[in-house]
């Protein structure tokens, strides 16, 4: 009935079944899905309480555990799911659902060992890939990241936030080289403001002492968003470190300040303030 979409009839006789038989996990889950495909909001206490009577009833711990997942109670979610994969370690649904809870709960150590069980499984799609790429990136796992982001590339090539990402990871590595290909590889694909990518490729350039190139990226970022505070003080510390013109470069660091005395950020105002004051010194005493 519930294949042939009598709804009303299936929700009907799976109810009265409930009732004759209150401890039958089956018939509380066909019920629930009666009331799921009739959008009845009631459906969920019936898939819980399925889990109530079996702990080990695949299908309802699925459902209950993407539901707190989805209703931000991952920790919630990651106990069903470990509960379900009890019984069934290689069930892909619940594997998927306690990386993506683990990853809501930040751990991301734990996170990488459903999401790696789930490749092992041949279940590489680019959803998966990302999130097991992510959990690795916020644990410190840099190449394997890069690893995992590169087999993304295979799948798609002209993935802008892929690019973006292993941009990172290579200037976190020191491979300048690299983190800027995947910069610009980031740019090309963009059709959005791509200030992020310019002060990140700034970024690059600043790691080569290519001051210069350094500063255009900058300018650049600032082109495509005027309220990147990040590109700002970037821009006044690559003239600082290439321009003669220290009048020029104090005028950079002293907009920043102005702009972002009451909420910007303080180290970094820190930063511009104290150029300011090391800067009029100079200038004095080069009169």
């Amino acid at each position: 009935m519930l294949e042939s979409g009598n709804l009303d009839e299936a929700d009907s006789l799976f109810s009265s079944l409930g009732e004759k038989y209150p401890d039958n996990a089956g018939f509380i889950y066909r019920t629930g899905l009666a009331k799921e495909k009739k959008k009845d909001s009631s459906a969920m206490d019936y898939f819980f309480k399925t889990v109530g009577l079996d702990s080990t009833h695949q299908a309802a711990l699925y459902k209950t555990a993407k539901y707190e997942l989805t209703h931000r109670k991952p920790h919630n979610a990651i106990q069903l799911s470990s509960t379900g994969l009890r019984s069934r370690p290689n069930n892909a649904s619940l594997l998927s659902i306690l990386g993506q809870s683990y990853l809501a709960t930040l751990q991301f150590e734990e996170a990488t060992k459903p999401f790696e069980r789930l490749l092992e499984l041949g279940e590489g799609s680019e959803f998966i890939l990302e999130r097991l790429a992510s959990a690795y990136r916020r644990s410190g796992q840099t190449d394997k990241a890069i690893e995992t982001y590169n087999k993304m590339l295979e799948l798609d090539n002209m993935n802008g936030m892929v690019h973006t990402n292993l941009g990172a990871l290579y200037l976190k590595k020191d491979d300048t080289r690299k983190a800027q290909e995947h910069f610009m590889m980031a740019l090309f694909i963009k059709n959005q403001p791509a200030d992020a990518e310019y002060v990140n490729l700034g970024l690059a350039y600043k790691r080569k002492e290519d001051f210069r190139s350094a500063y255009i990226s900058f300018q650049k970022a600032l082109e495509e968003n005027p309220e990147n505070e990040r590109a700002m003080i970037e821009l006044a510390l690559a003239a600082d470190a290439h321009f003669k013109d220290k009048n020029a470069v104090l005028e950079l660091y002293q907009d920043f300040v102005k702009k972002y005395a009451e909420n910007g950020r303080k180290d970094m105002l820190s930063v511009a303030e104290y150029r300011i004051s090391e800067l009029k010194k100079e200038i004095h005493l080069a009169k």
